[in-house]
């Protein structure tokens, strides 16, 4: 479902990418311990919500507590369209783990992979059409480097890769590949969610105090408002902005500047999404924008469309 390829990275029709999928419970926001983010994530980062809930059928899931601390959830999705859908999602700055089945044509033998998704930067576009599924789980920022620690994360940005090709999976440890009909197979949404954790339980590496950091560090930067720019989000991590900068390139995948702009655009979203009578010049300053036209600026080059122009329609 989401993906990067090893070469031209992602095409159209390869699937949906979830990168902040509706709760299935919760009480806060995503990120929070527990795995499930709460109703105000509902939405986060997709445009046009409305449109693909309405089309498939999304859910989030907890995974086995020895996990959380390097995933935020499990997002399980089917869909059983007679016309095409196309998804539009702003990204986040997440790794994710992606089962994915696809049968685009009634009676056409269905096609199944196992990728890990790089963080996309620009806007995420899926084409979805006939039936399909997937099974995901999407890495906490910062978190994935263990699981793959020969490469920075910055490596696999803005690619999609086969899984095996990525995870250090153990000698005895099941194939992404061949792992992947057994998480996809079952219709009984619990039995997917445990087969996703007797993947991952295996693969828990050992703790890594930098990506402890990098995840702290990201988290701060979803969460705290006061953390407009890269030098107050290095000072409350004690270090230097280079030193952060490198932190970020090889532990999160982007640097710490767009991932404090990104969060920007994702709050801007939502409140476009759901209060026509926005005060944008009001909101500008409050994500830290210089004036109202930098805030529009970067909203129309992500999302294609101003800010008012999209609370319209």
């Amino acid at each position: 479902m989401a993906g990067h390829g090893a070469g031209p990275g992602p095409k159209a029709g390869d699937g949906l990418g979830a990168e902040d999928p509706p709760e299935n419970g919760g009480s806060g926001a995503p990120g929070e311990s527990g795995g499930v983010p709460g109703p105000g994530s509902r939405t986060r980062g997709v445009v046009d919500a409305d449109g693909l809930f309405e089309r498939v059928d999304f859910r989030l899931r907890e995974p086995a507590p020895a996990l959380r601390a390097y995933l935020e959830h499990y997002w399980l999705i089917d869909w059983d369209l007679s016309q095409p859908y196309t998804s539009h999602v702003v990204p986040h700055p997440n790794i994710h783990l992606v089962f994915q089945r696809t049968e685009p044509e009634a009676g056409a033998e269905p096609a199944e992979v196992a990728e890990v998704h790089g963080i996309v930067q620009g806007l995420f576009t899926r084409r979805l059409e006939g039936r399909g599924r997937v099974c995901g789980v999407k890495f906490r920022a910062g978190a994935f480097r263990p699981f793959a620690p020969d490469r920075p994360v910055s490596h696999w940005t803005g690619r999609w890769l086969p899984a095996d090709e990525v995870l250090a999976v153990p000698a005895q440890g099941a194939e992404p590949s061949s792992a992947a009909r057994g998480i996809l197979g079952p219709d009984d949404e619990d039995a997917r969610v445990a087969a996703l954790d007797a993947y991952l339980l295996p693969l828990v590496p050992p703790p890594d105090p930098r990506a402890r950091l990098a995840t702290e560090l990201a988290e701060l930067a979803r969460t705290d408002r006061s953390l407009r720019r890269v030098d107050d989000l290095a000072r409350a991590g004690d270090m230097s902005v280079r030193s952060l900068q490198r932190l970020f390139s090889g532990q999160v995948g982007v640097g710490p500047k767009w991932v404090i702009l990104r969060h920007r655009i994702h709050e801007a979203l939502q409140r476009a999404g759901t209060d026509p009578e926005t005060d944008w010049a009001a909101l500008a300053a409050d994500l830290g924008y210089s004036d109202q036209a930098h805030l529009v600026r970067d909203f129309t080059s992500t999302v294609g469309v101003p800010p008012a122009a999209y609370a319209e329609r």
